[in-house]
């Protein structure tokens, strides 16, 4: 669901995309829903979701690299194996910031943020593509209602395309914001973790 942000108005509300991320080289997971309940994955290992917003496609995974190569189109079919590795791996990093400057000229999806449940980059976890960067105008350039799997899970953000990430506790971004998160953040801190319910792009 997107709404019109509670703090400053934004020129354009782009729909967006996920992944979930972490663990090792397997099948997708059919039509598992981000942050379910239900079996994560074989052998209770993180749930590694692509989520295509403008599409309403949906796609999970039982690792961070099926979920990435998915996320990129085939670009990148050679990310880390988890998602605690590719923060640290330079390289990968510097390939999704040159694929989204290419996409951003290209004006399609960039991958703008990933979430995810626990801190330190792990558990399951939700990247969202929009598509543009973003423009460091003082505005929110994208923003996202998190759906009920996720809601009230955010523990530990990093964020792509040129956007700061803002976390809101309530839909349509509402209530008393925290961020804007300007880098990879391994704890969110108390004030907002466990309580996001809607993220902004700026």
């Amino acid at each position: 669901m997107i709404s019109r942000p509670r703090h400053g108005t934004h020129r354009k509300v782009i729909l967006a995309a996920s992944v979930l991320l972490a663990g090792a080289v397997t099948a997708p997971v059919a039509h598992a829903a981000p942050g379910s309940t239900e079996a994560p994955g074989a052998g209770g290992q993180p749930r590694h979701c692509t989520l295509d917003l403008a599409t309403g496609a949906e796609h999970c995974y039982a690792t961070f690299t099926e979920a990435v190569d998915h996320a990129s189109e085939g670009r990148i079919d050679d990310a880390p194996a988890s998602a605690r590795t590719a923060t640290g791996d330079s390289g990968f990093r510097a390939e999704v910031e040159r694929l989204a400057d290419e996409d951003g000229a290209r004006a399609d999806g960039v991958i703008q943020g990933t979430f995810f449940d626990d801190t330190g980059f792990g558990g399951d976890s939700l990247t969202i593509s929009g598509e543009g960067l973003c423009e460091k105008d003082g505005w929110v350039d994208y923003q996202h209602d998190l759906e009920d799997g996720w809601k009230n899970r955010i523990s530990s953000v990093q964020p792509w395309g040129n956007c700061w990430i803002w976390l809101y506790p309530e839909p349509g971004l509402g209530g008393d914001r925290d961020g804007p998160f300007k880098e990879n953040t391994g704890d969110i801190g108390d004030f907002m973790n466990d309580r996001t319910q809607s993220i902004g792009f700026s």
